[in-house]
């Protein structure tokens, strides 16, 4: 994988500045260039134009999706960016409509996709601690990983045929912070996952 495309989701707002989002983001960007990668960028503060947004996906060899999770999901604005991009993706860009066809109507629903052989990679930020995940005992997950929270996601990417790179997360960023040990964690992650 030598194109890196990485969006930084985070949504700016006065109590929530995304300097941890910024930061991660920032620390593969620095990881893939240290290794001779090409990188793009986009962060949802700055402008951008849809189509070369879709460009920008059919160029990435993987691309790197640096998200907080605001009520079980990416924020608006990361929202309102797929769909505009990837809506239209789907008029032969990024997939062939929804993959089914007029002899077929109720087969296939999602496999038109035309990025095959592109991965994707998700790094979370959570408020949650890692503690609510994987446990049929805790209250609001009941049990659900990480990944399952985020099948949404996972499927959104799935339409367009990318395959998936381990997730990682950060946890309990508000209450119980433990930033350095998050850096060093998504540095072995990333040298584990790209090598």
């Amino acid at each position: 994988m030598k194109n890196i495309y990485i969006i930084n989701a985070h949504q700016y707002y006065s109590f929530s500045e995304g300097k941890l989002n910024q930061s991660l983001a920032d620390k593969a960007k620095a990881f893939f260039e240290a290794k001779g990668k090409e990188v793009r960028t986009l962060s949802m503060k700055d402008e951008y134009d849809t189509e070369q947004e879709i460009q920008n996906h059919i160029w990435a060899d993987a691309v790197i999706l640096q998200s907080p999770v605001n009520w079980m999901s990416v924020p608006w604005s990361f929202k309102k960016y797929m769909d505009h991009v990837y809506s239209t993706g789907m008029g032969g860009t990024l997939s062939d409509g929804d993959g089914r066809h007029s002899d077929a109507p109720k087969e296939g629903y999602g496999s038109g996709g035309l990025l095959k052989g592109k991965k994707y990679m998700m790094s979370l930020t959570f408020s949650a601690p890692k503690e609510a995940f994987n446990d049929p005992n805790e209250y609001l997950f009941q049990g659900k990983s990480v990944d399952d929270v985020f099948f949404h996601m996972h499927m959104n990417f799935r339409f367009f045929a990318m395959e998936p790179l381990e997730t990682f997360a950060c946890y309990d960023v508000l209450k119980n912070p433990e930033i350095e040990n998050d850096f060093k964690r998504f540095d072995a992650h990333l040298e584990k996952v790209f090598g």
